[in-house]
């Protein structure tokens, strides 16, 4: 209830001198709460820390739900921990200081298919196809690309076609009627 009242403080801008205030689009745009028809694509830009990381993880998991998947389904929490393991590597491998990353995530309805794209600044540091998993399951690090591989239908790299860098993406292909 506080954050609520809260945003909304926030995101009220005055009409004028007459006092009537006009809300703007900001909680819309999160929630993707345009109607039917309506694209089915999020992008934003986030620091290149382990906070910007983590708001990126929270904002899509919003928007994947305000796309009809619901928190705490399979393809949800799919989607969250591929979203979550991309971008810790943008911030973790690709970070250039000053640089933000780039999420995109874009839905395609026809082809029951989620396309989630990564980029950052860092063109020289690229994504090797994983091995085996550690046999053990001792690693610290180096299991982030195993998981992506086995969650996402197909995923790869490519250098960043307008600046320096490189977009690693993934597609997760979703059951029938996945979204609500």
């Amino acid at each position: 209830m506080w954050r609520a009242a809260t945003v909304d403080r926030m995101t009220r801008k005055s009409a004028g001198p007459a006092g009537a205030t006009q809300h703007t689009t900001v909680i819309a745009q999160l929630t993707g709460a345009a109607g039917p028809g309506a694209d089915r694509t999020f992008e934003m830009c986030f620091s290149s820390t382990p906070r910007g990381a983590r708001l990126a993880r929270r904002m899509a998991a919003v928007r994947l739900d305000a796309w009809g998947f619901a928190y705490g389904s399979e393809p949800h929490d799919d989607l969250v921990l591929i979203i979550a393991e991309l971008s810790a590597n943008a911030v973790r491998h690709g970070r250039v200081p000053g640089r933000d990353f780039r999420l995109r995530m874009s839905l395609a309805p026809g082809a029951g298919s989620v396309r989630v794209e990564v980029t950052d600044t860092r063109g020289e540091r690229v994504p090797e196809r994983p091995a085996a998993a550690d046999e053990e399951g001792t690693a610290e690090s180096g299991r982030g690309l195993v998981l992506v591989a086995r969650l996402a239908a197909r995923w790869d790299w490519h250098p960043r076609p307008d600046g320096p860098g490189k977009t690693v993406w993934a597609e997760y292909v979703c059951a029938p009627g996945a979204a609500r």
